[in-house]
């Protein structure tokens, strides 16, 4: 016996009001009135990114299967950032096979050295990304771009070739935690503590293929929103999401040209898990070798002795991480036996920092800076720890052997923490220097 379950309208109007944010935009574009978690569908996409490790794979993968045409070159962007300038042979030829694809695709977005910057900052910073748009990338950190309001997610280089191919891809829907945020951070404080904290708190599976959807982030800078949603992935979320409010829209002006929709969240969404964050109880927080986890307060960490500094990256690298760290560093010199890598995370952040003077308080303080680059985050260049070292880095990831050796240790921090713990040469919260410059230390 068949047994048809039809819904009326009210039904549909229902689902429709308890459906998140996320799941608004890949209805959407799905040309579906309403989905529910675990529907498999298949979506339209606004961009494909790709990048110099793995728009090579997805490249080769386009070509065993015989697929000679991409969607649309307009809506596929392509960074040379992970290696780059080139640090090999190898890493040379995957850059050349890269460019080859662009030209005989015409496509003409395609950032390489001297004007390209690291992903998740350049695509904001160039209009790229919008609020309620579909974006997938061959980089887990894609999802970034939930600090403006869109879906965007990490994909594997093969489902990156077949959107490039057809600008489309199959989803799961996520069902969704909701991240409900009161209060304001306190001085030396940032959106790095907040997400360290819950990561913290959820674990690194605790919301798997989930979608992490922010509320109330009015104090929270768009600066700070693109850190949170860049770490989504840390505790698992297939997606970090945020509202589209004056500050969001302020971003955008003068970056994005053409119409975007903005998925409102619904005020009875049906969420899994509701999570709340008291912003103004958050300390500087680290997350300690070897999972994002992991975490303990800066304070309470001061007897760590460090080797190596990294303050950049695609999850602080923009300018206010610079300044943040700027404003630390003024005056002071790094403290003998560390070096301390300061890397802008595009060619622009890098001008203003020029501009405003902080390349120059960063080189008189005995740090290095270089142009932009992943570096030394996932072990690639610019920074490789030996066995036995131990760097405090505002990147993402602190696995055994990102960073280098399987012997060396990774602690993740804020650019306040990593720029006083440059000074110190051990763990250290920036209310300790601050300490130190009132008593003239």
């Amino acid at each position: 016996m068949i047994v048809r379950l039809e819904c009326d309208e009210t039904d549909i109007e229902r689902t429709v009001r308890y459906m998140t944010k996320t799941q608004k935009i890949l209805a959407r574009h799905a040309g579906l009135e309403s989905v529910v978690p675990g529907q498999l569908i298949k979506a339209r996409l606004d961009l494909v990114m790709g990048n110099d490790i793995t728009a090579p794979v997805a490249i080769s993968e386009m070509e065993k299967a015989g697929l000679d045409t991409v969607f649309d070159p307009d809506k596929i962007v392509l960074v040379m950032d992970h290696f780059t300038p080139c640090k090999d042979i190898k890493s040379a030829g995957l850059c050349t096979q890269v460019r080859k694809f662009a030209k005989t695709h015409g496509i003409n977005n395609v950032f390489d050295v001297g004007e390209m910057g690291i992903e998740h900052v350049l695509l904001p910073e160039k209009g790229f990304t919008a609020p309620g748009e579909v974006i997938i990338g061959a980089d887990s950190h894609t999802c970034t771009y939930g600090a403006l309001g869109a879906f965007s997610t990490g994909v594997g280089s093969t489902d990156m070739a077949a959107g490039m191919a057809t600008g489309l891809a199959w989803f799961k829907v996520p069902s969704a935690i909701a991240v409900r945020l009161k209060g304001r951070l306190r001085p030396g404080v940032s959106g790095k503590d907040v997400i360290l904290h819950l990561i913290g708190l959820l674990g690194v599976d605790g919301a798997r293929y989930q979608s992490l959807e922010f509320l109330n982030a009015e104090a929270l800078s768009m600066d700070d929103r693109f850190t949170i949603a860049n770490m989504a992935i840390e505790c698992g979320a297939k997606n970090g999401i945020f509202p589209v409010d004056t500050l969001t829209l302020e971003y955008l002006k003068g970056r994005i040209t053409r119409d975007f929709t903005d998925d409102a969240f619904g005020d009875e969404a049906d969420y899994g898990r509701i999570v709340e964050i008291d912003l103004d109880a958050l300390e500087p927080t680290v997350s300690k070798p070897f999972s994002p986890d992991n975490t303990a307060l800066a304070k309470d960490l001061g007897d760590i002795k460090i080797q190596q500094v990294v303050i950049g990256s695609c999850t602080n690298g923009r300018i206010s991480d610079l300044r943040i760290a700027a404003d630390i560093l003024r005056g002071r010199h790094v403290a003998k036996g560390v070096r301390c890598i300061v890397i802008p995370g595009s060619q622009d952040v890098y001008l203003q920092a020029l501009r405003e003077g902080l390349a120059e308080v960063f080189i008189s303080a005995g740090c290095a800076l270089s142009t932009p680059t992943c570096g030394p985050c996932l072990g690639g260049h610019m920074g490789i720890l030996d066995a036995g070292e131990r760097c405090v880095s505002t990147t993402n990831r602190n696995f055994v052997g990102r960073m280098g050796h399987t012997g060396s240790e990774v602690y993740l921090a804020s650019p306040a923490v990593a720029a006083a713990s440059a000074l110190t040469g051990r763990i250290t919260a920036p209310e300790e220097t601050a300490q130190m410059e009132r008593e003239g230390a």
